[in-house]
């Protein structure tokens, strides 16, 4: 039996009140529900776990529904065939706004959501659909229905970790998934003598217990009411929400250990993209007869000739783990993506498809949900052996059905994410990818960079968040992916630091080439990667250990890329900002006292400003030149950036438009973006 497609269009109408893009003319949005019937015993999906377990209906089919979002040209004979898909990180759409420079939105529908144009003026269509089965509605997020999964018919139970790290006092509830936008699995068992809560500075701290008296399975809920109208509350029992009456303390890492119920099967939301971009590039109409609104039957030139996947963080692990299961070949055998652009994804991979899976989680950093499942073997896209468990594999192993590969990441996946294992194998040591990957290292750059400049501030941190604009980047990544897939043009070599020519390198000899600037915490590690044992049903997609057990002695290799005199990294892509630096901006940032000083901060970098001038420069006993020392008045500033972007277009990272909007945001030193006392 095949599986069945069903497309629901629920909403049609103009984007950008029918601006005119070019050669492609007006777009136009739809909007609706997918809703998909899965063969449970079909061997596309057998590695799905617990599909074998999950509700079916009358025919024995496994049913799901998915949010779906299209932006297309009005006349698709006016695009070029292109699908690009964008995987909506936690529900959100993103890809307008990191690839056009949009405003970012959840509901695209006005010319601002358009940003730049680029999607548009190179006609592509942009899709998106919902493949993460555990968010909930609101804010515009795209939602994944999953169906329970039971034993014959009895709730099937498993233990459940979730961490929990306030940054502000006067928190006294969580859902028990830990994010609001995130449903929760049951507590079996409302008596928190059943459950484990316990906290700790650091995370290789003992863990404290916390008894079970202090706390209860419950939420508070409030309003209006009363005698005269006040405000009120009420403590209501909930199987879904964890209370502590005297507050969770900022900084600390809370960590909540319970035995949950009716688990789905995560792993569908590999199968829905699947399924959904299959029929989009290839079927006239759906399982019902409703025509597939990308193609027009008996028009040859109509249709999607090549598909392209963008995933950032949380999604480019997604997308890696996506290619490695097997899931860019369709139930036919024909390819799914023809090229994927896995973003800040680092080494992660896998976290998805385990039995009480919680997708929304982040992949685990040295402070926060660091001992994730995330980041298991294999971690690069070439073969390799592992050397911890003698086991040899690779994220690309399927030639006929692979896709081809642009892997981009940050300094902060070097330090945070274990980025060096992308490409290394086990012991560190250089790997070389296959020839359908390029891996490009965008040097001395953060996880998440916005494209639209505002001021740093330090929050909970010690140092300015890393300012370093990338956008352009991504526009370079795309074209080049098309050329590649289109006509076997390749992209310019991979750039990334590496252990042959010393620019990948471990911790001591980061530490004797970062420079001695006052009042600069630096980290005292990347975020590490021991071996992990989760039970020995681990591979089955069952973790029987929560948390995992530590193996002594046993670690992964992770390095970190080597800097400059500056303190910036000297290898990959060193956007303009980076080329011609205002301040030394770094992949780490590190909490302030009180919120786990010491340790790094989630997936932020640092942006520690040269000094103005060569009098701050030695009153401030800084052993970075100043700004005025390297560029005397702004226009020198600006002329530098334009230099550096122009070096990028000629290595064809950088598009020629994108030179004008770099010298345009290099006006008035780079302001807001950059703290100077400069005029």
């Amino acid at each position: 039996m095949t599986n069945r497609l069903t497309l629901e269009i629920t909403a049609r109408g103009a984007f950008a009140d029918g601006h005119e893009f070019g050669a492609a003319g007006a777009y136009e949005r739809l909007s609706g529900r997918v809703h998909f019937a899965v063969d449970p015993r079909a061997p596309a999906q057998a590695g799905i776990v617990d599909i074998d377990k999950a509700a079916t209906d009358e025919h024995g089919l496994v049913r799901c529904s998915a949010d779906f979002f299209l932006l297309k040209p009005r006349e698709m004979a006016r695009g070029n065939r292109r699908l690009f898909f964008d995987y909506g990180n936690r529900g959100y759409k993103r890809a307008l706004q990191f690839f056009n420079d949009a405003v970012p939105s959840n509901d695209p529908h006005a010319l601002a959501h358009a940003g730049n144009g680029f999607f548009m003026r190179r006609g592509y269509t942009i899709a998106w659909l919902a493949w993460e089965g555990d968010l909930l509605a609101g804010d515009g997020r795209m939602v994944l229905d999953l169906p329970v999964c039971s034993d014959n018919g009895k709730p099937i139970t498993g233990k459940v970790r979730v961490e929990y790290i306030p940054e502000q006092p006067g928190i006294t509830t969580y859902p028990l998934s830990g994010r609001v936008a995130a449903w929760s699995y049951p507590t079996v068992s409302m008596d928190p003598a059943t459950a484990r809560l316990t906290r700790r500075r650091y995370q290789d701290d003992a863990r404290i217990p916390i008894p079970p008296r202090a706390w209860c399975f419950a939420r508070i809920e409030g309003g209006t009411g009363g005698e005269i109208g006040e405000a009120e509350s009420a403590l209501v029992p909930s199987d879904s929400h964890i209370h502590m009456p005297a507050g969770f303390w900022p900084g600390w890492i809370y960590e909540l250990v319970y035995t949950a119920k009716n688990p789905v099967p995560m792993g569908l939301g590999h199968l829905v993209v699947r399924d959904f971009i299959g029929f989009l590039k290839h079927a006239d109409t759906d399982t019902a007869g409703t025509q597939n609104p990308l193609r027009e039957i008996g028009r040859e030139s109509v249709g999607v000739e090549k598909a392209y996947a963008w995933g950032r963080s949380q999604t480019g692990r997604c997308l890696r783990d996506f290619v490695y299961r097997g899931f860019n070949a369709d139930a036919a055998g024909r390819r799914v993506f023809d090229g994927v652009l896995p973003h800040v994804a680092g080494a992660g991979r896998k976290w998805l498809n385990h039995r009480f899976a919680i997708p929304i989680v982040s992949g685990g950093q040295q402070y926060e949900d660091r001992h994730n499942i995330a980041d298991q073997f294999p971690f690069s896209y070439a073969w390799s052996t592992d050397h911890l468990t003698g086991k040899s594999d690779a994220i690309l192993k399927r030639p006929a059905t692979d896709p081809l590969v642009i892997h981009t990441q940050t300094a902060t996946e070097y330090w945070q994410r274990r980025g060096s294992l992308a490409h290394t194998d086990t012991e560190g040591r250089d790997l070389p990818q296959p020839e359908t990957v390029r891996i490009y290292a965008w040097a001395s750059s953060q996880h998440f960079s916005a494209p639209a400049a505002k001021m740093p501030t330090r929050g909970v941190n010690s140092h300015f968040p890393n300012i370093v604009s990338t956008s352009m980047l991504f526009r370079a990544m795309l074209d080049a992916m098309d050329r590649w897939a289109t006509d076997g043009t390749p992209p310019p070599p991979s750039r990334i630091p590496t252990r042959a020519d010393g620019t990948l390198i471990d911790m001591a000899a980061w530490r004797a080439r970062f420079p001695a600037i006052q009042g600069v915490q630096r980290p005292h590690a990347p975020n590490t990667l021991p071996l992990l044992d989760f039970g020995p049903d681990a591979e089955r997609g069952i973790l029987d250990k929560e948390p995992p057990d530590i193996v002594p002695g046993k670690s992964y290799a992770v390095l970190v890329p080597a800097v400059d005199a500056d303190g910036n990294e000297v290898a990959g892509v060193r956007a303009p900002m980076v080329a011609a630096p205002m301040g030394t901006y770094t992949g780490w940032n590190i909490r302030a006292r009180g919120f786990g000083h010491g340790a790094m901060y989630k997936f932020e970098g640092s942006y520690i400003p040269f000094p103005d001038s060569p009098e701050e420069r030695l009153v401030t006993e800084d052993p970075r030149a100043s700004v005025l020392e390297r560029y005397p008045d702004q226009q020198a500033y600006v002329a530098a950036i334009t230099v550096a972007a122009h070096a990028l277009v000629a290595a064809g990272l950088m598009l020629d438009e994108d030179v004008e909007r770099c010298a345009a945001a290099a006006t008035n030193w780079g302001r807001p973006r950059h703290v100077t006392s400069l005029e």
